[in-house]
């Protein structure tokens, strides 16, 4: 199977690449066309396209292993579902037990600020 993580790393660290490696890369984790479809389109071996890709991946991952941009992340991703899980949590307890529309607007003000992070990062 085709490694979901090599696609991520190239959108972080695909600049590092040359533009035939990125765009052979995208290629074949991106658009999902095989060895053959991008050699044809390249008018180069298989055996060249997979040096190709195997070179690029091989830098990807040394740039992730070096600076762990992808790995800080996907941390930052699953702490911000956890902080919208408790702000859903803090407005179910509200809208059950307090009604306060101070908790109600606080709750929301930390949604959008959590959205607006996500969609940033």
């Amino acid at each position: 199977a085709k490694d979901y993580e090599i696609a991520v790393l190239l959108d972080f660290y695909g600049e590092i690449l040359t533009e035939k490696q990125r765009d052979v890369i995208d290629l074949y984790y991106n658009q999902d066309l095989s060895l053959a479809e991008i050699a044809v389109e390249y008018g180069i071996t298989r055996q060249g396209v997979r040096d190709s890709i195997k070179r690029g991946e091989g830098l990807l991952t040394e740039m992730e292993e070096k600076l762990g941009f992808a790995k800080r992340h996907r941390t930052m991703k699953q702490s911000y579902d956890k902080v919208l899980e408790q702000v859903l949590l803090i407005e179910s307890y509200n809208d059950q037990f307090c009604f306060s529309k101070e908790i109600t607007e606080a709750a929301d003000s930390i949604r959008k600020t959590i959205i607006s992070l996500t969609q940033t990062a």
